[in-house]
């Protein structure tokens, strides 16, 4: 059984999909507005907001400045790679951020293998809790998100890891 709700946020309206627990819920997927490949609610999933109520609770205090972990049970999914590289992710700290390389040079990724984890990063199905927005450029820039560059950047600054520009 699949359930979903969606949750406010300063990013837009959130989906949460998951599985349901004898707690809760396992999440298969945070998505946001616009993410292609975005998972749609399917005919059959159950709208069920009270079994996401933990992790509603989490990302209000995330986007409040209360929290800086989240400690979400997650579904397993995705490739061996994926998965390797996802771990990866969260292993990334609060507040930081690291290279597309020397992320490949943690995980023994070759040169020519920096494309393929490119696209597992991209491919993560929990966009803000397990942090692909941490991961930018050699040359601090902000490439590509799933969720939009601008929002990674909103992340990234909330986070501390830039500094606010005035515009």
């Amino acid at each position: 059984m699949t359930v979903h709700t969606t949750v406010t946020s300063p990013l837009g309206e959130l989906l949460l999909v998951g599985e349901p627990t004898r707690d809760g819920v396992s999440l298969t997927s945070l998505t946001m507005p616009g993410r292609r490949n975005a998972p749609a609610v399917q005919a059959g999933w159950a709208h069920d907001p009270e079994r996401f109520a933990d992790v509603a609770r989490q990302l209000a205090a995330y986007f409040a400045g209360e929290l800086s972990a989240f400690e979400i049970e997650f579904t397993p999914s995705g490739t061996e790679f994926q998965r390797r590289v996802w771990h990866a992710l969260e292993e990334i700290p609060y507040g930081t951020t690291t290279t597309y390389g020397a992320l490949a040079e943690r995980l023994g990724v070759e040169r020519a293998g920096v494309q393929g984890l490119g696209g597992a990063i991209g491919a993560n199905p929990l966009l803000l809790v397990r942090p692909c927005h941490r991961v930018i450029g050699a040359d601090g820039s902000m490439r590509g998100y799933a969720g939009g560059v601008e929002r990674k950047v909103r992340l990234l600054t909330h986070e501390g890891a830039l500094q606010p520009t005035l515009v």
